[in-house]
């Protein structure tokens, strides 16, 4: 079998979160390039224990590309290993057009994204019955631009739940696009700092005192924010309830119940 490029999902960042299939990767592995920044380096010297490990955090993209090249020259597999799941803000799709025109094969291996394991930190549904069936994943503009249509003003418009990524050091300007939309002082909001690391930090409130938090707790990095009513329901007790487990819906599992 040709040597394999394998882009792995690590999880939100405790070492156990990884999937079985991405550990068991990790440890067959002869090269690993780790996104160290954001990686627990725990998580790497548990599972990476034969490789010639490189840190990708000082490294530019035709460095990790010429990683991999020597890599595969020697026929010696390759774990590229990033943070949550490598889809949603991994910048993989640059490393994966790099590799389609190098003619080199790869895999990717899905992981825990930092939005779930912030949801279950909160020990939160994010969609919920007449409450919120839309969940969006997005991003303040920073250094990076997002598309004009993108913006969190525009997006506030359509009053989902939202999780937000990379924009808790800009928390007060994602709060003041956030309130030219759907949302009011009163809607409620949650930020979740290093969602299942041991020092995890969980901050709950309102978009009027969430960005007050914030800066008390001196959060700037590494933390998502998550807006909607949702958070509310909770608190306030759900109202509407799924028809899944209802006894007067039937569905192809199980027959209504007639009382």
């Amino acid at each position: 079998m040709a040597p394999q490029v394998s882009f792995v999902g690590a999880g939100p960042g405790a070492a156990d979160l990884i999937t079985i299939r991405g550990a068991r990767l990790l440890r067959h592995a002869d090269v690993v390039i780790f996104a160290g920044s954001l990686v627990d380096r725990e998580l790497v010297r548990r599972y990476a224990v034969r490789a010639d490990v490189y840190d990708s955090a000082g490294m530019t993209l035709t460095e990790v590309i010429t990683v991999i090249m020597d890599a595969m020259a020697a026929d010696r597999s390759v774990v590229r290993l990033h943070t949550g799941d490598p889809s949603i803000y991994g910048a993989i799709q640059e490393q994966m057009d790099a590799l389609d025109r190098l003619g080199i094969d790869y895999q990717i291996i899905p992981g825990v994204t930092s939005a779930f394991a912030a949801a279950a930190a909160l020990k939160q549904e994010l969609t919920l019955p007449e409450v919120s069936q839309t969940v969006i994943f997005t991003r303040c503009e920073g250094r990076t631009p997002v598309p004009e249509r993108e913006r969190l003003a525009e997006i506030a418009r359509i009053g989902a739940t939202l999780v937000i990524y990379l924009s808790v050091g800009m928390i007060e300007q994602v709060v003041e696009q956030l309130l030219s939309g759907a949302y009011t002082p009163e809607t409620a909001a949650a930020v979740v700092c290093r969602a299942s690391w041991e020092d995890e930090l969980v901050l709950r409130g309102t978009l009027a005192d969430i960005a007050g938090q914030v800066r008390d707790a001196g959060i700037d990095r590494q933390a998502l924010i998550i807006v909607g009513d949702v958070l509310a329901a909770r608190i306030e007790g759900l109202k509407a309830k799924s028809l899944l487990y209802d006894e007067g819906f039937s569905h192809g599992f199980r027959g209504s119940v007639v009382v």
